[in-house]
């Protein structure tokens, strides 16, 4: 196979979700000939594997083939985000930024980093730019809602989860966010509908079976609060979510 076929297989591995493939594929091509693209395919695809010091070696190897690619720059930023190193992130993104100045989603992921910093006004400032590049980002709505309900801007929040909503009605995440708002202001009718709608859309999102469980708890509804509860930590595996699983475990508990 030619290095073009590998990487070609390596990306249909990975769309497949069979990581390990993907990274042989990757491997093997970077092994007929070294480019900034197989080393980004490989950082990506260890990104997702959880392997961070494999993919901090991918890309600094990339980066010495071509010191400007914007692929790898955006993994690396990806990369310091996962690992919580915000300032690092804001850096590759803002590397991001200065080669390529309309990049709306090198502004949105520094912002998202802005707003994990504390430094909410910075991060508001930045979505702002990017909704002014492209008014037809709905993510960029998504990450300013999250940034306003980190400031206690819940209207604001409700008002841009909604706008985004109006750009693209299949992201069930702005669903998911207002179903949290919603119950937050004590309207578990309408938590309750955004809720059902986002996971129609995705099933497998386990926030929304959180906050699902509470609405039933909070109407008594206990068997169902309890499905709910379960099917929540059957998706939710990550291990920086051990707190909540714990807390949600002995809800469960208690109610049986």
């Amino acid at each position: 196979m030619s290095v073009e076929e590998q990487l070609e297989a390596g990306v249909r591995a990975h769309e497949q979700g069979d990581l390990s493939a993907a990274q042989q594929f990757f491997k093997k091509a970077i092994a007929l000939q070294e480019t900034a693209e197989g080393w980004s395919l490989l950082a990506d695809v260890q990104v997702e594997a959880g392997a961070f010091a494999k993919a901090h070696k991918s890309i600094t190897a990339g980066l010495k083939i071509e010191v400007d690619n914007i692929d790898l720059l955006f993994t690396l930023g990806d990369l310091h985000l996962e690992e919580e190193n915000n300032d690092k992130a804001i850096e590759s993104y803002q590397q991001i930024i200065a080669l390529d100045a309309e990049d709306v989603d090198a502004r949105v992921s520094k912002a998202v980093a802005q707003m994990n910093s504390g430094d909410l006004t910075a991060a508001e400032s930045t979505c702002r730019e990017a909704l002014e590049i492209d008014p037809n980002a709905g993510f960029a709505y998504n990450a300013l809602g999250d940034i306003c309900i980190s400031n206690n801007k819940n209207d604001l929040a409700m008002d841009c989860f909604k706008k985004s909503l109006a750009i693209d009605a299949s992201d069930p995440q702005p669903y998911l966010s207002l179903a949290e708002l919603y119950y937050e202001a004590h309207d578990l009718e309408q938590a309750e509908e955004f809720c059902k709608l986002g996971l129609a859309l995705e099933p497998g999102l386990p926030l929304g079976y959180l906050t699902l469980g509470y609405i039933c708890l909070d109407q008594e509804r206990t068997q169902e609060a309890i499905d709910n509860f379960q099917q929540f930590l059957n998706l939710e595996t990550s291990s920086a979510a051990k707190y909540v699983r714990d807390e949600v475990a002995a809800v469960i508990d208690g109610l049986k």
